[in-house]
């Protein structure tokens, strides 16, 4: 299907953000989502569901490569790694750049997602599916994590806001199932929104993390498509010293990895906090 069109993007009260669809590539509801997929100009593609933007061909690498990166650098052996959500799979390509990944795998509650990225997004996700490293598991993430026997050194909350199908992935329930299945040293990050336009969730899911886990943080990742500032990311951990990994063993790391937005001094700079998310913070785990 084919036509011009606007597509709107409503998350926030009194917030309205426009695309131009300059072809309308898919719509149809999927079961779990009602999906869409138009062609933007300045963004490429651009996958909504529900009616919010989850992902375009143009930025996904910013969000991608911080919330692999970070963590994949930060950890000493990162050799088990679980993606809970992140059905476009470009999250699972950047986490695959580590060859010390020694397996990936992903839970997505709707494998139409996956299907539907394989086939349109396949510009950033074709390696995933030819690695031996990666599987998919179609199956809903909090009760994987409740019911998994697995063990994971790094795991991703690649997930959608907390409302509808998403809000139980933003629980202290949720949350201490991660802590079971982490591995000693172990890191889970977790998608935290922007605290400008989201204040109170982003202060629930920070008090939630910071009552499982002896090490919790945030760092940010600025996405031109996710409207209002800095969105954050939420660090977990019951080891505090992977938060201080020195940028020349970061490096060592990070070597012979491609990226385009982290660097390892971006890694240790995206940890500073503009005030007044350092003010929704401390206000959240204390």
């Amino acid at each position: 299907m084919s036509g011009k069109k606007t597509v709107s993007e409503t998350l926030h009260g009194g917030i309205r953000v426009d695309f131009d669809a300059d072809e309308v590539l898919y719509e149809e509801g999927t079961g779990h989502h009602r999906l869409a997929l138009i062609r933007n100009r300045l963004f490429g593609k651009v996958l909504l569901l529900d009616g919010a933007v989850q992902v375009t061909s143009a930025d996904e690498f910013m969000y991608h490569e911080m919330m692999a990166h970070v963590p994949l650098t930060a950890h000493a052996d990162p050799r088990d790694v679980l993606i809970i959500g992140g059905g476009d799979c470009g999250l699972a390509e950047e986490v695959l750049k580590h060859d010390r990944v020694q397996r990936l795998t992903q839970v997505e509650i709707d494998a139409s997602v996956v299907d539907f990225s394989r086939e349109h997004f396949a510009e950033f996700n074709a390696p995933v599916f030819d690695d031996p490293r990666f599987a998919v598991e179609i199956a809903d993430g909090a009760r994987f994590a409740a019911e998994t026997d697995r063990r994971f050194d790094v795991i991703l909350v690649d997930s959608t806001d907390p409302t509808g199908p998403g809000a139980v992935l933003f629980t202290p329930e949720f949350y201490g199932n991660l802590k079971r299945i982490l591995r000693p040293g172990g890191i889970v990050i977790s998608q935290n929104g922007v605290p400008f336009l989201q204040p109170s969730e982003f202060k629930t899911a920070m008090g939630a993390l910071a009552s499982v886990f002896a090490a919790t943080s945030c760092y940010l990742v600025a996405v031109p498509t996710y409207f209002g500032g800095h969105m954050t990311l939420g660090w977990s951990s019951d080891d505090a010293e992977a938060l201080h990994v020195p940028e020349e063993t970061l490096s060592a790391r990070a070597a012979g990895i491609q990226t385009r937005y982290y660097t390892p001094a971006h890694h240790r700079a995206a940890f500073v906090l503009p005030r007044f998310i350092q003010t929704l913070f401390d206000e959240a785990v204390t």
